[in-house]
């Protein structure tokens, strides 16, 4: 794991079951951000933030009004195969003629350039290239994730 748990410093970490953590000989696991004295102290910074402004509750509360909107929107638009996600990383799949085996990976293009016309930038990702990831920002407000999600329709519906 790494990315924001530092608030920006260099900082990665490595979890997973004991015994696979124990296996390795010591100094046979690790990364090229991992002991920073700077970085763990602001990943300590970024643990307080979480818990002084309640951002964990802030993500689940977050993606559960994604997966909704979006939900609501698989239910208009045959082309979405998939909703899913955790927290406040939610994604889309993108398929052809309503045939989640059909991978639409110029839909997912499409979608991304009509959004950023409009004033949203989206990613796309996925083995196939269909997938719309969203990753909103915990601080975002709920103002501007409506009016994300409402562009994201918006453009959904230009490009069917």
């Amino acid at each position: 794991m790494a990315k924001s748990m530092a608030g920006g410093y260099p900082l990665s970490g490595v979890v997973g079951r004991a015994e696979v953590m124990d296996a390795p000989a010591a100094g046979g696991l690790g990364g090229t951000y991992a002991g920073s004295p700077i970085a763990c102290a602001a990943a300590l910074a970024v643990l307080d933030v979480f818990a002084k402004e309640n951002l964990l509750e802030r993500s689940r509360k977050l993606g559960a009004h994604l997966m909704n909107r979006l939900q609501a929107m698989a239910g208009k638009y045959a082309c979405i195969a998939d909703v899913r996600g955790m927290g406040a990383m939610v994604a889309i799949e993108l398929c052809k003629d309503g045939d989640a085996q059909i991978p639409n990976a110029e839909m997912a293009k499409a979608l991304a350039a009509e959004a950023t016309q409009r004033g949203l930038i989206l990613l796309t990702c996925g083995t196939y290239g269909n997938v719309v990831r969203i990753l909103v920002p915990l601080t975002a407000s709920d103002a501007i994730v409506d009016e994300g999600l409402a562009i994201m329709e918006a453009s959904l519906a230009a490009v069917q």
